[in-house]
């Protein structure tokens, strides 16, 4: 029965094709209110009064709350890459005594019906006394308070000597890079419907999504509850990406009012509030330099850059800076390095992560750098990175940098082996040779290519349980949860493969804290290596014990049976006497005569632990045709090819890859968050924020290799899940610059025509 390898159809499915996906917005309880948000029209304000007398006088309105009325309720913590002196710049679920940007949450109304609800909303007036709006995070530091500046820290990350590597280099070259502010925009909005049970003492809330677990118990201390007494159901989800499932200030709302109210309380975001409230991202600024020698080889980098946080600390706290501080150097030997990552507060949306956060940012600055490393020698770029690749003997590779709490431990590849794997699947000299063609005849096409370690597995814990009950169905219950990855079946795969079972007999719970009592959730790309080694640790345990007790009704050793497609049999006579995963469940029933002083049940428990990453690798290859006249870039062809250690399920890592391009190319030429000079969003529906369609689309042919399992666990699992999107922008880039010939010339993202437009004629008035 080998299952893990193999790419079966999705257990997920069925419910979705056929219409019957329960997803926030189809759930309801009967006399629920329906709540909605007043928001900030204002970038940056003193909060002086808040006018809620005519709505309040709408029949139908139930309650309204400002600040006042939630002040006893703590500011959201962090989840992530805690520093100190963070705290005081955390968000509260309401805004308290300043309006710091378009979209904060001020006040919150609660009526019988949403209609009623978001008219009462555009009845409430607010009192405020404008101030300047800080908008560029490279500018000078504001003023969040008056005792705290707009730069509550600085990351700072390296190792070797930097200035003497600087003093010996034959060249240096330095680069002034940005990177554009655009975020997930998944199709289902936010959710959160809260109820409370008065005769269980126990507070639901449904919605939830990513981190079920850790909210919980953010949720119960907020509001001075038992996490046991706190149930979160994670639902089908239409997308996640980094933005949805974080602890957002409506989240703690609906389960106040709950409380407080007594009834079932419901909040669906719309679009306009996705836009202007949800965690934005990405935003950067890279002033970077690195030190070479006459052969083009790194001897040092050194890079200050400048993180758009904007208005607040949300859960995530420095964790995208931090991880593009401690993820630049990429795939490459770096002797001496140093990165100064300055965390800056802004007037607009709080940021958060975003699908391979700080390292599509740090992938873009590092592979700009190589190639402008290329032009300034006259190397081709793709034998400067080849003179540079850590090579697969110096595997494991130890950066002497951390980052979420671990070390950076590189712990094994083959980078040049796949860059070479990458480029033949590519055909690339019958590409480029093709691309030259084109050029003769007048067309501006061009290839990019770009190379990058992305991180995976992270810990500290995966747990899963396993049991089977007399009917023989299994069931495995996770701390997991799924944003559509396909959590469902990678863990069904896992768990028949080493019972012996067919996967489609699996039942895989997940996001349901009522279930499991601790979760780690689905982030930094863990679930399939965390939960899936705890899932075989569980199922061999499972397995011993259903064999055990089968050796004992069947008197033979347990070492001369085996289990296959559900049946425990003799291996010599497997056609010859078996018994049933049901009946060694029945066995083994608390009643039963023949359990002996065996556990009651067929079941086991799988705890996995440990202590860093691993880290998956690919390369990317995008062909561009650029239109001069309009400055339009027309993705034609995306290749990746990508290092996963080994594959479960190799169509889901291809669907993951094929949707992570999608979002790096929205990124990389479309998706941007802009603001007037008042900070007032100009990004606030689909007219204005683009995003990629079909048509933009390129096809993606997609190379997995496992050269490189993981030591880190038996598996060799490494994560999947934003190695897609992590070099799109740079590619892009490299690509464009190819195409148009001009060394250099993007080193902006996302690369609008307009931007281009202006590079094409700098580039052609010399």
């Amino acid at each position: 029965m080998r299952l893990i390898g193999r790419s079966v159809p999705r257990l997920e499915d069925e419910p979705l094709v056929r219409g019957q996906g329960r997803f926030a917005a189809d759930i309801s309880f009967p006399h629920q209110l329906h709540m909605r948000v007043v928001r900030s029209a204002f970038a940056h304000a003193e909060l002086n009064a808040i006018d809620t007398g005519a709505a309040r006088a709408l029949p139908g309105l139930n309650a309204v709350w400002t600040f006042a009325d939630v002040a006893e309720i703590p500011p959201i913590d962090f989840r992530l890459t805690r520093i100190e002196g963070l705290e005081p710049y955390r968000q509260h679920v309401l805004a308290r005594d300043r309006l710091r940007y378009v979209g904060e949450p001020l006040a919150v109304l609660f009526a019988e019906d949403p209609c009623l609800a978001e008219d009462a909303a555009d009845l409430v007036n607010v009192d405020v006394r404008e101030l300047p709006p800080v908008l560029d995070a490279a500018g000078p530091i504001g003023q969040f308070t008056p005792d705290r500046s707009t730069e509550p820290a600085i990351i700072e990350k390296g190792y070797g000597d930097v200035e003497a590597a600087f003093r010996s280099a034959a060249h240096v070259i330095e680069l002034d890079l940005k990177i554009g502010r655009h975020s997930a925009v998944p199709l289902e909005t936010r959710g959160a419907i809260a109820r409370y049970d008065a005769a269980r003492d126990v507070l639901e809330m449904h919605g939830a999504a990513k981190v079920p677990h850790w909210n919980r118990d953010q949720i119960a201390r907020m509001l001075g509850r038992s996490p046991s007494s706190v149930h979160l159901y994670e639902g089908h989800v239409g997308g996640g990406f980094g933005v949805r499932g974080e602890l957002y200030p409506e989240d703690v709302l609906v389960c106040l009012a709950a409380l407080r109210l007594g009834r079932p309380i419901k909040w669906i975001e719309d679009r306009r509030e996705h836009l202007i409230a949800a965690n934005h991202s990405r935003e950067q600024r890279h002033r970077i330099r690195a030190a070479v020698d006459a052969d083009g080889r790194l001897l040092a980098i050194d890079d200050e850059f400048f993180h758009d946080q904007g208005a607040y600390l949300r859960t995530h706290g420095a964790t995208v800076p931090d991880l593009a501080a401690a993820m630049l150097p990429g795939p490459y030997r770096l002797p001496a390095y140093r990165a100064r990552g300055r965390i800056r507060l802004t007037n607009k949306t709080p940021g958060g992560t975003y699908r391979a956060p700080g390292r599509y940012e740090s992938t873009f600055v590092r592979e700009r750098l190589m190639d402008a490393v290329a032009a300034k020698l006259g190397i081709h770029p793709l034998e400067v990175r080849r003179r540079n690749l850590i090579g697969a003997s110096e595997m494991p590779y130890r950066r002497s940098l951390d980052t979420l709490g671990t070390e950076v431990v590189l712990d094994s590849g083959d980078y040049a082996g796949l860059l070479q794997k990458t480029l033949t699947h590519a055909e690339w000299d019958r590409l480029t040779a093709d691309l030259k063609a084109r050029r003769a005849k007048g067309e501006a096409v061009g290839a990019g290519v770009a190379m990058f370690v992305e991180k995976s597995g992270l810990g500290p814990f995966g747990l899963a349980r396993i049991s089977v009950d007399t009917g023989g169905a299994v069931e495995v219950v996770t701390g997991a949860a799924s944003v559509g990855q396909g959590v469902e079946t990678v863990i069904a795969q896992i768990c028949a493969e080493t019972l012996g079972i067919d996967y489609r007999g699996v039942r895989v719970v997940h996001g349901r804290t009522d279930r499991i009592d601790y979760g780690m959730g689905a982030f930094a790309s863990r679930v399939t290596v965390m939960t899936g080694e705890a899932t075989r640790l569980a199922a061999l345990k499972l397995r011993q014990k259903a064999l055990d007790i089968s050796a004992e009704l069947m008197q033979t050793p347990a070492g001369a049976l085996d289990i296959v497609e559900g049946c425990v049999i003799r291996k010599d006579t497997p056609s010859g006497p078996s018994i049933s995963f049901g009946d060694v469940a029945r066995h083994l029933l608390p009643t039963s005569r023949t359990r002996g002083d065996r556990e009651p049940g067929l079941s086991a428990e799988g705890w996995f632990h440990i202590d860093h990453m691993n880290y998956p690798y690919g390369v990317h290859i995008a062909i561009v045709r650029v239109d001069r006249e309009t400055g339009g870039v027309d993705v034609e062809r995306y290749i990746v090819g990508y290092d996963v250690g080994r594959a479960v399920n190799p169509m889901l890592i291809e669907g993951q890859i094929a949707g992570g391009v999608a979002q790096g190319l929205g990124g990389a030429l479309l998706e941007e968050f802009a603001y007037d000079e008042r900070g007032e969003p100009l990004s606030v529906t689909f007219a204005d924020y683009l995003m990629p369609t079909a048509r933009e689309m390129p096809p993606v042919s997609v190379l997995i290799t496992e050269d490189a399992p993981s030591p880190l666990n038996p598996l060799g699992l490494k994560g999947a899940g934003e190695g897609g999107t992590n070099a799109v922008g740079a590619a892009i880039a490299a690509a464009i610059d190819d195409a148009i010939g001009y060394p250099g010339a993007v080193t902006q993202l996302p690369v609008s025509p307009q931007r281009l437009r202006l590079i094409l004629k700098d580039q052609a008035e010399g």
